[in-house]
């Protein structure tokens, strides 16, 4: 069932989404090499908890860090680690969740670590902008099929390919609500888009083939082939002003299309 949120929900939704975004504002330059991705989930949960939120992963299913943050070709929930060490030319993908007053807000970046090959910053380029393209499908009577398709026809125009076992989401009091939302699909199906709708669109791409393993921790998923793969992510809200995206902060550059 698809939770239809009210004016007072969505604002509230978006103070957790703006202490998200102060997480990817505040640990974007601390990705250096040599940085522990243990270390970079510790400063994420301060971050969070300073703001009168909590980190809504941590001990999600038994998650035990703050933040995922998953490096080359771990797709997503990375666990952070003091063995995990940041080098010269990886691509990290920080995944935030946050709760404030009972709502979450969750979002995902994919930054280089110093200077990166340039596929892997096409890679990079390409995932964010299949968001926004995908974005511009998000409207108040259009069909949650129309986003899918578009994420799909972005990334697959550029070569790039889409894991289907994991999507996208619904999201409010509970991180992960109704609808599912595949980076994958058929414009003019599925759900009809209303107002109140509060979702988490988040193109995973891979540069190789789309097939996933998990490994033997239950939670990292890396790609098959190792190759690269990069992860975009915000909470958005369809009101009846427009859509507002609640996860990004104010002067961050954005790779719009």
């Amino acid at each position: 069932m698809i939770i239809i949120k009210s004016e007072r929900e969505i604002e509230l939704m978006a103070k957790a989404g703006k202490i998200v975004a102060s997480v990817f504002k505040n640990l974007k330059d601390e990705l250096k090499p040599g940085v522990t991705t243990a270390y970079l989930s510790k400063l994420a949960e301060k971050i969070i908890r300073d703001q009168g939120a909590y980190p809504t992963f941590k001990g999600y299913g038994g998650f035990p860090g703050a933040i995922c943050i998953s490096i080359n070709d771990t797709l997503i929930h990375g666990i952070p680690s003091d063995d995990i060490i940041l080098k010269e030319g990886d691509i990290v993908s920080l995944d935030v969740g946050a709760t404030y007053q009972g709502y979450c807000a969750d979002a995902c970046r994919t930054y280089p670590c110093g200077k990166v090959s340039k596929q892997a910053s096409d890679l990079m380029l390409v995932t964010e902008q299949s968001f926004w393209y995908g974005l511009k499908f998000a409207k108040i009577g259009n069909h949650l099929g129309d986003i899918s398709h578009a994420i799909q026809e972005y990334n697959e125009k550029h070569g790039y390919s889409l894991p289907r076992e994991y999507t996208g989401h619904g999201i409010g009091s509970h991180l992960h609500e109704d609808p599912s939302i595949p980076n994958y699909g058929r414009a003019g199906h599925g759900p009809i888009l209303e107002e109140g709708m509060c979702l988490a669109i988040e193109p995973m791409v891979a540069q190789g083939k789309p097939y996933t393993r998990v490994l033997p921790d239950e939670w990292t998923v890396k790609m098959r082939d190792g190759k690269l793969s990069s992860h975009y992510e915000n909470t958005i809200a369809l009101t009846k002003d427009g859509i507002k995206v609640l996860t990004t902060y104010e002067g961050e550059e954005i790779n719009n299309v």
